[in-house]
């Protein structure tokens, strides 16, 4: 609104007496409060990067510095031993009176050697944080190394934190050697290679690590010493953004409901008190007031991937695409039965987010809005869940200029995109069907009501159940995951909703109505549109996902037999695609780098040769109870090791991907480097992080727990998997394939993990 006020701020006419100048005083003042508020997030920003930039020293220890020599010099004491005597040499003659000259060159002084400090503490601090050792300790038993190292560490981050104040301390991305990797490629494909073919890999590995090899993995140290992360760019350049294929399904994932619970029947006011935490943890985010995340409470986590949480669209280009991201948006924008809507999220007279009843009274004017969709406006977001390159001609051709241009530009510098759902998807154990629809609708919409190039698409259904659709590009899931478990936390327990289900408190303040985008849609954009819907009708279609909801028993059962949580679902899954397939396959499962600066993920390959030979025991008669149990605590142990490798840097697949890269830009073709980079992942795996945050006890609040989110399948003839562990009893699996392949199942293969998990549960019993 301040730029309409500008516009009719100051109007003239010209008469025969003069210039008749008329001064709107209303305007000016909505122009100057409006430049205010802008100044003030300038200004915070700026004090915000100091602080970050000296930790952990702090803008006010300098200070001190400074006030400590200049007593020093006051007390006929020289801290500098000379050198602020030196200092004033190079000051021009005259340029300052004595003893001007002298305070100057001690603050001179006193800033250098503030610098110094941080500089060394940091330097310190990186250093301390290569130290590993302790990722590869049992749990509860720590070395003296160890606790040295963590009492050190806990000194130099004594400080608190700003979101970014850990940053520059991280330490880079280590550079694995070739040999090591190689080695460790071998080992991971033994177990499902038959002899001829692991001969001949290993005929293709020794070629390529004796040739080429070596001088790819030299461009790939100058990448690693010039670069903070050798990875991260790349990998988000040529995995995500390169892709021309849909976004929707193959590359976006979703996150759903808590299932056992509904706070509140009425679409608005849910959406009330979600939008409202969720722009609260944006503000989080700009402000940096949010904790930066920790292993163990102290060893620091990357928080680069926050940044781009929120305000940030992908962008469609006909060889890659864009991630643009603006640094405030004070609107969203609100998709309802086939028309866009434009909602401001601020006060116009100062910065603070509207409370939810206010966005509750807001979302009820656009849900009772009974306006009809504008002649191919109700299906335009089609076009982010079709192909990459016909998006990118539409764009170029349809949304250059207009309201087309305004609109698309308004959705893109939205702060997130909000679609109004009129599904109605429950839990109900009788028949699971309904919860299967509710995952599918959260992955893929019904082709045109997501806006999937948005970094966050926050769905409402009608009956108040909620769930998001995530580009991938930006971040990987367990950023998403922090804001999904902080939201339902907060939604649930800090705001909670009145006795007839509505947002607390009431609206004092006048409001800006929602405002319709406007569309002016070609018959040659309408036909781009609906080619686009076809292809995305057609992917939807495609997709059987199944939600698996294990109450048996969750992390506590495994945690009594001294095994690891995630390794024993993992030997499960391996065991529930072997009587699923018949064979075993290439496994992926993604594991987090964010130890290092800029880190996201690293591949964890849980088929193992220790896995096989577990899993070969179970279905084998003549082996006894205790020498599967024996066997399946060797393969988890396997397993950890290459979880813990794969989090410290000693992975084996992003060390190839990079190779693979580098060969590219030095257009040289490996057979061994192509083979590795095509074979499919016909078992991709993904556990979603749960307890990022401290909001509530999940003992007290089993109803609370969300079910977590999943992906589309990865390979034709695979599936994809992702669990959560959600406390002591509940494990939830998302399975997904393609109805196309007449090799998949995601309803059995969700009944044989089920079966899995109750045949290890009964092998155990029976030693008992």
């Amino acid at each position: 609104m301040a730029e309409a006020h500008a516009a009719v701020a100051f109007q003239f006419t010209v008469t025969h007496e003069g210039i008749d100048v008329n001064v709107n005083h209303e305007a000016l003042k909505a122009v100057f409060d409006s430049s205010k508020r802008s100044w003030k997030k300038r200004w915070a920003r700026f004090r915000n990067h100091i602080v970050t930039t000296t930790y952990p020293a702090s803008p006010a220890s300098w200070l001190a510095v400074v006030t400590a020599v200049t007593a020093c010099l006051l007390a006929k004491m020289d801290p500098s031993f000379g050198t602020i005597a030196k200092i004033q040499q190079y000051f021009p003659e005259g340029y300052f009176d004595s003893p001007a000259d002298t305070y100057v060159a001690a603050v001179i002084f006193s800033t250098i050697a503030w610098l110094t400090v941080i500089l060394v503490l940091r330097f310190t601090m990186k250093n301390l944080l290569y130290y590993h050792a302790w990722i590869y300790e049992p749990r509860g038993k720590m070395s003296l190394k160890t606790k040295l190292w963590m009492g050190i560490l806990k000194l130099c981050f004594s400080k608190k934190a700003m979101l970014y104040s850990y940053q520059s301390a991280l330490p880079n991305l280590p550079l694995p050697k070739l040999e090591d990797t190689m080695t460790r490629y071998l080992r991971s494909v033994r177990g499902f290679l038959n002899d001829e073919q692991y001969e001949r890999m290993e005929g293709l590995v020794a070629e390529f690590k004796n040739g080429i090899g070596k001088k790819l993995q030299r461009y790939l140290f100058l990448k690693w010493l010039f670069s903070s992360n050798y990875v991260s760019d790349w990998w988000e350049e040529y995995v995500y953004l390169r892709g021309r294929s849909p976004i929707m399904v193959n590359s976006n994932f979703y996150g759903v409901d808590a299932i056992f619970t509904r706070p509140t029947k009425i679409q608005a006011a849910r959406a009330g008190n979600i939008v409202h935490i969720m722009l609260q943890f944006r503000q989080g985010i700009d402000h940096q007031q949010l904790t930066p995340r920790t292993f163990n409470g102290v060893v620091p986590m990357c928080s680069w991937q926050y940044e781009r949480m929120f305000n940030t669209t992908r962008t469609p280009g006909l060889e890659t695409d864009k991630l643009v991201h603006v640094k405030s948006s004070n609107h969203i924008v609100v998709y309802h039965r086939g028309r866009f809507f434009k909602l401001h999220i601020q006060h116009h007279d100062s910065n603070k987010i509207l409370k939810p009843c206010e966005l509750e009274k807001q979302f009820q004017k656009i849900i009772d809005d009974e306006s009809e969709p504008v002649f191919g406006e109700e299906k335009i977001a089609a076009l982010t869940g079709g192909e990459r390159i016909p998006w990118a001609q539409a764009r170029q051709l349809y949304f250059r200029s207009g309201v087309n241009k305004a609109s698309l530009d308004c959705i893109e510098k939205a702060a997130l995109f909000l679609t109004f759902d009129d599904e109605e998807p429950m839990y109900d154990p009788n028949d699971i069907s309904k919860l299967d629809n509710f995952a599918k609708s959260l992955l893929a919409g019904n082709g045109y009501n997501r806006w999937f190039d948005k970094s966050i698409t926050l769905v409402v259904f009608k009956n108040g159940k909620i769930g998001f659709n995530a580009e991938h590009a930006w971040a990987d899931a367990p950023i998403s995951a922090h804001l999904w478990e902080l939201s339902m936390a907060d939604d649930l327990l800090l705001y909670g909703y009145r006795e007839d289900g509505h947002c607390k408190g009431e609206s004092e303040k006048k409001l800006t109505p929602p405002r319709r985008l406007q569309w002016d849609i070609s018959e040659p954009c309408q036909e781009a549109i609906n080619s686009s819907y076809m292809t995305a009708l057609k992917l939807r279609d495609d997709v059987d996902l199944h939600l698996v909801v294990h109450d048996d028993f969750g992390k506590g059962f495994s945690k009594k037999c001294n095994l690891s949580p995630d390794a024993f679902i993992q030997m499960a899954m391996q065991l529930a695609y072997y009587r699923d397939a018949g064979k075993f396959s290439l496994t992926y499962e993604a594991s987090m780098t964010r130890a290092y600066r800029e880190g996201r993920t690293e591949t964890v390959r849980p088929c193992t040769v220790e896995s096989c030979e577990f899993v070969r025991a179970m279905d084998n008669p003549d082996v006894t109870n205790e020498e599967r149990i024996a066997l399946l605590r060797k393969a988890c142990d396997v397993h950890v090791n290459g979880y813990r490798d794969a989090m410290t840097g000693k992975g084996i697949d992003r060390h190839l991907f990079c190779l693979y890269v580098v060969s590219k830009y030095l257009e040289v073709e490996n057979p061994f480097l192509q083979e590795v980079l095509s074979e499919p992942w016909r078992l991709s795996t993904s556990q979603t992080p749960y307890q990022q945050t401290n909001k509530f006890d999940l003992k007290k609040h089993a109803d609370y727990i969300t079910a977590g989110g999943g992906f589309g399948p990865v390979a034709d003839d695979g599936y994809g998997v992702s669990y959560i562990i959600a406390g002591e009893d509940y494990i939830f699996f998302h399975v997904s394939c393609k109805q196309s392949s007449d090799k998949t199942d995601a309803k059995r293969f969700g009944g044989n993990i089920r079966k899995a998990l109750a045949d290890l549960k009964t092998t155990f019993e029976s030693c008992k």
